[in-house]
């Protein structure tokens, strides 16, 4: 249980930390690439938060939102995964161009 509080922690650490880079960027495709790898590390948050919670009481409506949790967040890791692994093609040209 004391490592799925610690990939909790190192997720939202990680979404912080590229939110803040998100609204410090001036480049629309790295804004867009940070704006998904932010996604991306809120959706491992929510998916360690439901196994986490599974964890911790056994009942039926445990597992009923626990089961949602870890599928709303399986969906945004993969989404986002895609879309940070699409705009992380551009993000080297757009700098270049831009310098």
């Amino acid at each position: 249980m004391l490592v799925f509080v610690g990939l909790i922690i190192v997720s939202f650490v990680f979404y912080f930390y590229y939110k803040t880079k998100q609204f410090r960027a001036t480049l629309p495709i790295r804004k867009k690439w940070y704006a998904a790898v932010a996604s991306f590390s809120l959706g491992s948050f929510i998916f360690f938060f439901g196994v986490n919670i599974l964890f911790v009481n056994q009942s039926a409506v445990t597992y009923i939102v626990s089961a949602v949790f870890i599928i709303l967040g399986i969906a945004m890791m993969i989404t986002n995964y895609k879309a940070a692994k699409h705009y992380h093609k551009f993000v080297a040209e757009e700098t270049r161009l831009n310098q």
